[in-house]
């Protein structure tokens, strides 16, 4: 603190001299627990030891990290139906691997305004369109809403009211202010994942049972 404004102290950086510090402070007080009164050279290997394992772990849990994210969405996917299979990023860009689902559609766990749905993704849908009920979910009052907009669902034609999202995300991809679609009760059965947020992306693409979203 006294030397701050010069930026080096006894000739090194201000923040090298000040991890020095406390990374010499850290080393006095397993020093002072391993070189304790009574004890002996072999509970001072063992010590060492065990500082030595546990330093290890977690630079293998660091070097890792990636890999282990993998495997947990990899066994959530498979728990959860519609979670992300996988993150990551490509470019400095978020991407998400959605598996197949057992009915033969990609699905996805979309948190909306905060709120997690389950819906399919379906490219021919030029909207996002929510069930009623995920409707409610997401914070809207589907009896409170107007039906102006005109869609085909697998029942027929019906409208819809259009309504305006905080946020839609999926893994790491998030988009803000989006406009989606709320189906009439009674006339959508699972929520669809539409080309407004899908086109909003750089790129998509299916490989075999897995379909890989690009922000």
């Amino acid at each position: 603190m006294w030397n701050d404004s010069s930026g080096r102290t006894l000739g090194v950086e201000n923040g090298d001299f000040g991890q020095l510090v406390w990374l010499g402070l850290l080393a006095l007080v397993i020093g002072a627990g391993l070189i304790g009164p009574g004890r002996r050279l072999g509970h001072m290997a063992r010590g060492l030891g065990a500082w030595a394992l546990v330093a290890l772990a977690l630079v293998a849990f660091y070097q890792y990290r990636y890999e282990l994210q993998d495997v947990a969405s990899r066994v959530t996917a498979g728990l959860i139906p519609g979670s992300p299979l996988a993150l990551g990023t490509e470019d400095g860009r978020a991407t998400v691997t959605l598996d197949k689902g057992g009915n033969g559609h990609f699905e996805a766990r979309v948190l909306i305004n905060g709120r997690s749905i389950d819906a399919v993704v379906d490219t021919g849908a030029t909207s996002t369109v929510l069930t009623a009920d995920d409707a409610i979910a997401a914070g809207f009052n589907p009896a409170a809403l107007t039906y102006t907009v005109p869609v085909s669902t697998a029942n027929g034609n019906t409208k819809a009211a259009a309504v305006r999202t905080d946020e839609i995300s999926i893994g790491g991809i998030v988009r803000r202010n989006m406009t989606v679609l709320v189906a009439p009760p009674g006339t959508l059965w699972q929520s669809l994942l539409g080309m407004n947020f899908i086109g909003s992306l750089s790129g998509f693409e299916v490989r075999g049972d897995r379909m890989v979203l690009r922000d």
